[in-house]
């Protein structure tokens, strides 16, 4: 099978973010869609090790921020590729706590959505989460990124518990 294929289906790449007992944390997601329109609902992929995965288990809200694509590599670094039980990944971040008291990220991000998690499928080493959306606005016009631009003009790579991660 020459799995490289997949780099052919379509993705975005966002800041998925929820809270535990007033704590906060943020992660990279590309694999974020839209299930339905009438009650807006959405579903997240998230990798079962990753802190931001026991947030959402244990709070059962999130909102996902939806990135620019000019956004900076060191930013999408500080959010992919470390941990928040190491670091505070919202040091020198703009954000505010929304209506489900998750954080939204507004560096370099358009939109974003809140959700209360109405259902979840374990999937092996992720789980997904469905929510129903709470609030969504526009932050500013842009485009968004996609995970081929972040790949292909950004070179970026793709951490192991990625649901999109192929071993080279």
């Amino acid at each position: 099978m020459n799995v490289k294929a997949l780099y052919s289906l379509s993705y975005g790449l966002y800041i998925v973010s929820s809270t535990e007992n007033r704590r906060l944390n943020a992660q990279i997601a590309n694999s974020v869609f839209q299930i339905t329109s009438e009650p807006i609902r959405i579903a997240v992929s998230i990798n079962k090790q990753n802190l931001t995965h026991e947030y959402i288990e244990k709070s059962g809200v999130f909102a996902v921020s939806i990135l620019d694509q000019d956004t900076p590599m060191k930013f999408i670094g500080n959010f992919g590729f470390k941990s928040g039980r190491d670091i505070d990944k919202f040091e020198n971040v703009n954000y505010k706590i929304g209506k489900t008291s998750s954080p939204i990220v507004l560096d370099n991000a358009l939109g974003f959505i809140e959700a209360e998690v109405i259902s979840k499928t374990d999937i092996g080493s992720h789980t997904i989460f469905v929510g129903e959306a709470l609030d969504i606005d526009v932050l500013k016009e842009g485009t968004p990124m996609t995970y081929d631009y972040y790949h292909k003009v950004k070179n970026g790579l793709s951490p192991k518990t990625a649901p999109t991660y192929i071993k080279e």
